[in-house]
């Protein structure tokens, strides 16, 4: 009689987690206080966007929802303060607990969208240089230098500028998270494939990958199931630091006015707008937004500097 599925999926998963908690990259994690704690604030962050819906006392993008009469009103520790707006309100009447929580979400989206278009390119055109060589090396090399030559945010300025000059009015607002994703992607793919093309130049000259040859792998074979697993260490590492430079990048690019619009803000937005009345007296509507910019931000490169101190070799 044969044995249900269910009772020989449970040995393999207990294997996979003993595994798990038997690794030196959980045993680095568990010894790093500064990772756990960033760990810790990055979900603690992400969840409470993710939930924004069931949490916050409103939806900040729905402008009828709004009361004018609500407007600048201080945090609720302050005397004028009042429920249930715990970090005050903006101009509009808009709760800043609210706006940083929903624009928190679009923040991590565009960055996390970014860093993964920029990964996939990246790795692709690495490969094909290192794998291939010769003018289709040159061509992909020499366009990444013509990049790396120009300033990051001058392209990624660019690029939105163009994109709404020849977007209809109607579909600049509705394309503003795509068209951030694509222009923070651009300039990005460039350090992916510099690091996988170094890689892979090494690891193709190896008896494996020759052996592979000789028995005619196809090329495209031979580049994922051979080639990537061993040059995905240092790509992890480089993913992760650029999450939080993706997410800084929007942050600017939407303080600067050519991100994302008003009326669906990004924490970069909220800087903008609130910037505009930090000497008026409310300094509210800038100083909660930055922080939670800082706090991503912050926690993401916490992760990325032990993220490369645990995957080099040489420190173990």
């Amino acid at each position: 009689m044969e044995t249900p599925p269910a009772l020989t999926l449970t040995p393999v998963r207990k294997a996979r987690l003993s595994r798990i908690r038997e690794s030196d990259l959980w045993f680095s994690f568990r010894s790093h206080p500064s990772a756990i704690f960033a760990v810790v604030v990055l979900l603690f962050v992400t969840a409470t966007a993710v939930c924004a819906p069931f949490i916050t006392p409103q939806n900040p993008y729905d402008l009828a929802s709004l009361e004018l009469w609500n407007s600048e009103i201080p945090p609720i520790w302050a005397a004028d303060g009042q429920w249930p707006f715990l970090l005050g309100t903006d101009t509009q009447g808009r709760d800043i607990l609210s706006a940083v929580l929903y624009g928190s979400r679009i923040s991590l989206i565009i960055g996390f969208a970014s860093v993964i278009l920029a990964l996939g390119v990246g790795l692709a055109l690495g490969l094909m240089a290192g794998y291939f060589g010769g003018w289709v090396d040159n061509v992909i090399m020499r366009i990444g230098d013509v990049l790396l030559s120009m300033p990051f945010i001058l392209i990624a300025i660019l690029i939105t500028a163009i994109a709404s000059a020849s977007l209809p009015t109607g579909l600049k607002d509705v394309l503003a998270a795509p068209i951030l994703i694509f222009a923070i992607a651009v300039p990005s793919w460039v350090q992916y494939a510099r690091t996988v093309r170094a890689s892979a130049m090494v690891e193709a000259r190896k008896e494996y990958v020759q052996a592979a040859k000789l028995i005619r792998v196809k090329a495209w074979r031979i580049m994922l199931h051979h080639i990537l697993p061993n040059c995905m260490t240092p790509i992890m590492v480089a993913a992760t630091l650029n999450f939080g430079l993706a997410i800084l990048s929007e942050a600017t690019l939407s303080f600067l006015g050519v991100g994302m619009p008003s009326d669906q803000p990004s924490l970069g937005t909220l800087i903008r707008i609130g910037n505009q009345y930090l000497f008026s007296g409310l300094w509210w509507i800038v100083v909660f937004p930055s922080i939670q910019l800082c706090l991503i931000v912050l926690s993401v490169n916490m992760i990325g500097d032990w993220l490369r101190d645990a995957l080099n070799p040489k420190l173990r």
